[in-house]
């Protein structure tokens, strides 16, 4: 395998599904997408599976996702006629730590809602990455802060894998047209001026000219709103 930098090189000017297509042929079953359900996971969700329509595709119900998302999940698989894997967090963990903080913890500070998005996101995505190789991610660096500075192609040290972001360098227009292009289905909640969704109590409407990710823990500062699943990763050699 190449270092990070080469892979970098040489896919600064390819097209996404020539990425996707690179590294789906290589990982085969040790490669996954982690998908949200965001409008960029939809976006690879319908890439992915035109080229195997085997590739593995997983999402994380944290238990506090708002119906509409629900509601995704079941149309993707009908659409594509998929079974998307869904994980869970531990219901053992989940209990301690409402019974102990309470049921909404995350307002009270950045320290718990920390602790719950590791609880309810991170653990199950441990879980869900177990026996992988590699991953691939709708993150795009025009989101937020945070983002800036990720590349196509990192190694995720908290997991110990390569992590691929073949949609590092769209705009928020190239996913909505590709979307309209292919009748790719999306969460209706984009339609009522949502930009950035999760879980329910954790996400609401962004007012006109905001920032994508101000309607995410719109209560904290624009340098701590990441869940923890995203953290900048470690650009060395392979």
């Amino acid at each position: 395998m190449k270092t990070f930098d080469e892979l970098n090189k040489k896919f600064e000017s390819a097209d996404t599904l020539s990425v996707l297509d690179y590294f789906l042929n290589i990982y085969k079953d040790k490669i996954a997408l982690a998908s949200s359900l965001s409008i960029e996971d939809q976006v690879l969700t319908h890439m992915i599976l035109s080229i195997s329509n085997e590739a593995k595709i997983f999402t994380i119900d944290t238990g506090r996702l708002p119906a509409e998302t629900y509601n995704l999940i079941n149309k993707t698989n009908l659409q594509y006629k998929i079974k998307m894997d869904v994980y869970f967090p531990n219901n053992n963990s989940v209990e301690e730590m409402v019974k102990t903080k309470g049921i909404n913890l995350f307002y009270e500070s950045v320290e718990y809602r920390k602790e719950c998005c590791n609880v309810r996101k991170i653990e199950p995505l441990k879980s869900a990455l177990s026996g992988l190789e590699a991953w691939i991610c709708g993150l795009r660096s025009e989101q937020s802060v945070t983002r800036s500075n990720m590349k196509l192609i990192e190694f995720d040290s908290a997991n110990n894998l390569l992590k691929i972001n073949p949609l590092i360098n769209w705009t928020e227009e190239m996913v909505w047209d590709y979307i309209k292009k292919n009748n790719v289905p999306y969460n209706s909640l984009y339609k009522k001026n949502y930009k950035s969704i999760g879980c329910q109590p954790c996400t609401r409407i962004v007012t006109a000219g905001a920032d994508i990710r101000s309607g995410r823990w719109w209560w904290e500062n624009p340098e701590t709103k990441e869940c923890g699943l995203h953290i900048q990763q470690e650009n060395k050699n392979g």
